[in-house]
């Protein structure tokens, strides 16, 4: 495969891999998954709007800059691989990471609702409308 190749390394196809810092370039490509797994790779669900109201404003934050990261390695596979002319894997992952980042900024509006400081609500509105 052509990531394969200029990475020197096989790519991976599914998101159960351990996410390490990686720097540069490879934080837009999934890599450590070779031919000789036989199984299909297994992806997640996206998130709920129930799960994500019992997070903290921190964890949402750190959870909205994990979708970005994961919609951006998605969109750059895709981009390479219809550059030469090959199938893009697994394309119902897109939607979920997108449904994720929907529910995820609708749960922070109904906090930034809720907010009885006037000031306060009006730069958690500024911010989630900056997403």
């Amino acid at each position: 495969m052509f990531l394969a190749r200029v990475f020197r390394r096989p790519v991976v196809a599914s998101s159960t891999a351990s996410h390490k810092l990686r720097a540069g370039l490879q934080d837009f490509f999934e890599l450590g998954r070779g031919p000789e797994f036989d199984k299909p790779p297994v992806y997640g669900r996206a998130w709920r709007a129930k799960e994500l109201r019992l997070k903290s404003w921190e964890d949402l934050h750190k959870l909205w800059y994990v979708l970005v990261k994961e919609k951006n390695m998605l969109l750059t596979q895709k981009q390479i691989l219809t550059s030469h002319n090959m199938n893009f894997p697994n394309p119902e992952r897109m939607p979920k990471v997108r449904v994720s980042m929907c529910r995820l900024k609708q749960v922070l509006t109904e906090r930034a609702i809720k907010e009885p400081n006037l000031r306060k609500r009006s730069d958690m509105k500024k911010l989630i409308n900056a997403l």
